[in-house]
């Protein structure tokens, strides 16, 4: 059993509606769960608000993967930029991804490119150090 420090850092949705995206780093892997979008209210200039992901890609070599807990674009409209940024594997349930596929293809991502792993309710999986 790991017994390292879970560290949680929130990139977005923390106090706010929206743009859910939680770093969870422990030892020397970090994993991010859902990675949403939040849109504006038109003061910023903007349609789309997504979480900074600084953090994340100042450590990308630490990055294992990404986890999205269902198909609401509040947690998976960001992944897009994620993956424009670093490739990671992309963990979720089947109609999560069917929306992520369906949002990269938009975004010319090539299907051989990705690496969209599914889910099941119930069953455990790993990502680095995390179950």
């Amino acid at each position: 059993m790991n017994r390292e420090r879970l560290r949680l850092i929130p990139l977005g949705g923390l106090g706010e509606v929206g743009m859910n995206c939680l770093a969870l780093e422990q030892g020397d892997d970090i994993i991010l769960i859902d990675c949403g979008v939040t849109f504006s209210d038109g003061t910023f200039g903007s349609d789309v608000i997504h979480p900074r992901f600084d953090y994340v890609l100042r450590h990308r070599d630490r990055l294992r993967g990404l986890v999205l807990t269902h198909g609401h674009e509040d947690h998976i409209g960001a992944v897009p930029y994620l993956l424009d940024e670093v490739m990671v594997p992309v963990y979720g349930p089947a109609h999560a991804l069917a929306l992520v596929r369906e949002r990269l293809t938009e975004w010319h991502f090539d299907d051989d490119e990705l690496d969209l792993r599914q889910t099941e309710c119930g069953r455990p999986f790993e990502v680095g150090s995390f179950k």
